[in-house]
């Protein structure tokens, strides 16, 4: 996609990559919507660029959701509709709290459901449907096993909605491996190739504007991962269970 002059909603845009590719967006030229549940950042984050329509929600919530598409629909249809939002609660199975859980899957499975029902009233024929998995999704990995999981369901929803929509839209998957935001400041083990926002919101830029189905990166993490699903179970959980 030439993001010149496209009408781009970005959810999560309030703080870490969302925001980062919030200002990259806008630098390429493209109008703006953006949401999240604070709305203090995101109208500073519009002062600061210049632009941008200020919708804030809740992504968990259907009727939040369904509010915001009313108004952004004012507006006219969409180019493309982005959302990085996503819960991140590290730990071991055992220690997850049922609350908190609960409230992870909302977030991160159903908040991307929602979302994904919402686009064919919303975007132009053709238009972009951006979902964000993880490189986490990849295969269950310690310490991460909720978060893990959740993010394998949206990539196999992803991979779905890829067949569903075509060719009306363009659904795309961004799977991130570790950038410094706030969800990674709560890891306590160390993170290879991590990478600033500004330079994740470069990579995923310019992979809408080619024609790839995921856009995945470091690669110096994301290709390892991958082989990794691809071993026989006996040698990929014993190598996971030294990480």
């Amino acid at each position: 996609m030439d993001f010149n002059g496209k009408r781009i909603w970005i959810v999560g845009a309030s703080s870490g990559i969302g925001q980062a590719l919030a200002r990259e967006l806008a630098g390429r030229g493209a109008r703006l919507v953006l949401s999240g549940r604070s709305v203090d950042p995101l109208k500073t984050l519009a002062r600061e660029l210049g632009q941008g329509e200020v919708v804030p929600f809740d992504i968990s919530d259907p009727e939040s959701l369904d509010d915001a598409r009313g108004e952004i629909l004012l507006g006219g249809p969409l180019d493309g509709m982005i959302t990085t939002a996503a819960m991140y609660d590290p730990g071991y199975v055992s220690q997850i709290e049922r609350d908190s859980a609960r409230k992870l899957v909302e977030v991160n499975l159903l908040g991307t459901l929602w979302f994904a029902q919402a686009a064919k009233g919303l975007l132009r024929e053709g238009g972009q449907l951006v979902i964000f998995g993880s490189v986490a999704g990849y295969f269950g990995l310690p310490k991460g096993q909720l978060y893990s999981a959740s993010k394998a369901a949206v990539i196999n929803l992803v991979e779905s909605l890829r067949v569903e929509f075509a060719p009306e839209i363009d659904v795309r998957l961004i799977s991130p491996g570790f950038v410094n935001t706030r969800l990674t400041e709560k890891n306590d083990f160390d993170m290879p190739f991590m990478i600033e926002p500004d330079a994740a919101a470069r990579r995923i830029a310019d992979g809408l504007a080619g024609r790839k189905f995921e856009t995945h990166f470091p690669r110096r993490l994301t290709w390892g991962l991958k082989m990794l699903r691809r071993l026989p179970y006996r040698l990929s959980l014993w190598l996971t269970a030294r990480m």
